[in-house]
């Protein structure tokens, strides 16, 4: 395991000491206003009541939007379109903070894995991953998790608490730093992105966060900043059903879905929320889901577990389940941590089962596991205070399989 300490930034972040969830967001030490992760209306509203004149809050707004997510600027001082007394008033009552870099591990194979202090000491991991032509950064919407899905390492750390809009914002703007991502201010951007795709899959459940995980996509959206295409945003969810349309109309990403299973006896231990909104549950709301958010096609999540769900019966289930929705398959080799009660399929298996898939006209590729010598892959995230460890048949006996 390599563990760097995180290199020098050109904006680096301030610690944040105090759990505070609302927004906008008053550290008791400060007792300033943190800028990120307020949408343009609550940073208007701030700006306003700090004694921004109202006729001219909307032209501030966007000179300060410019400095915090085009050019990633953290020091009002160096905001130099912004008359020296305002730029002394900012200072008074705003801050620019960001989640705190504990670790930074880097793999083998290039992928980098942060590990972040949040507001009140809580912990949570981003990952970003290179790859050719692009770069994905791996996102947490909470600490911990609710769902408890068997076969996940974050599964196994219950739910502390959710992001705010800033902490999840912050994962992206930490990420930039580190790879020297924001232009220099004054100039435009060069156009090549190393972080060009957000997935909202590290730990949590990003529909039972909603509202943060909302208005952090917003932000990250927005053209006059980070500016990320809604394309380029890929939120998986387990299946919160209720709140699946409302995703397609107020946030409008591409949807991924933890499936993996292709019956409710197996998906009922796999992914436990299906017990409360089973596959014809689920299936009936994704239905609608490009259409209402304009997306090309679902992402179909499917971790191939030995023995469990990896059949030529089970891929044949899979593409009846999921026909007449414009999808896709993303077959992901299970990456083991310690104490699971799975194993990785064979092979040929997965190959297999692929190959069920593609002849039936959907694509099926098959995920290269990706920092896995750092405990980065996916499913196995969970921050290190958490990592207490159960034996394999403890947590074999929680799920009821066989160790």
């Amino acid at each position: 395991m390599n563990d760097l300490t995180p290199p020098a930034v050109r904006a680096p972040s301030a610690p944040i000491t105090q759990d505070v969830l609302t927004l906008p967001r008053k550290l008791p030490d400060t007792g300033r206003v943190n800028i990120v992760g307020l949408t343009r209306g609550q940073l208007r509203e701030a700006l306003i009541a700090a004694g921004t004149p109202e006729k001219q809050a909307k032209m501030r707004l966007g000179q300060i939007w410019q400095w915090v997510y085009y050019w990633g600027v953290r020091d009002f001082a160096a905001m130099t379109n912004l008359a020296k007394d305002y730029r002394e008033l900012l200072a008074r009552k705003f801050e620019i903070a960001l989640p705190e870099i504990v670790t930074r591990q880097v793999s083998a194979d290039g992928t980098r894995k942060y590990l972040l202090r949040i507001a009140g000491g809580h912990e949570v991991e981003a990952v970003y991953i290179p790859e050719e032509g692009r770069g994905t950064l791996c996102v947490s919407s909470q600490v911990g998790c609710t769902l408890t899905c068997s076969f996940c390492h974050t599964g196994t750390q219950k739910l502390v608490r959710n992001l705010t809009a800033g902490e999840i914002v912050g994962q992206v703007m930490l990420a930039r730093d580190d790879l020297g991502e924001w232009p220099e201010p004054g100039q435009g951007s060069t156009g090549e992105r190393l972080l060009s795709n957000i997935v909202l899959m590290g730990m949590g459940e990003p529909l039972y966060n909603f509202d943060a995980v909302r208005d952090a996509m917003l932000i990250v959206r927005d053209d006059e900043g980070i500016a990320l295409g809604r394309r380029r945003i890929t939120l998986s969810t387990s299946g919160v059903v209720p709140e699946i349309a409302r995703c397609a109309e107020e946030i409008g990403c591409q949807l991924a879905i933890s499936f993996h299973a292709t019956t409710d006896e197996v998906r009922d231990k796999l992914v436990p929320i299906n017990k409360k909104w089973n596959l014809a549950t689920l299936l009936g709301a994704l239905r609608d889901y490009p259409r209402l958010s304009n997306s090309e096609r679902i992402t179909f999540e499917y971790v191939m577990l030995k023995g469990v769900n990896d059949s030529d019966a089970d891929a044949r289930r899979l593409v009846k389940l999921i026909q007449g929705i414009p999808a896709k398959i993303n077959l992901i080799p299970f990456n083991e941590w310690p104490g699971s009660p799975y194993e990785r399929s064979d092979w040929e298996r997965i190959e297999a089962f692929a190959d069920i898939i593609y002849k039936a006209g959907y694509a099926s590729p098959i995920r290269t596991p990706r920092g896995e010598d750092i405990m980065a892959a996916c499913g196995q995230l969970k921050s290190a205070t958490e990592r207490a460890r159960k034996s394999r048949a403890a947590v074999a006996a929680e799920v009821g399989v066989s160790a």
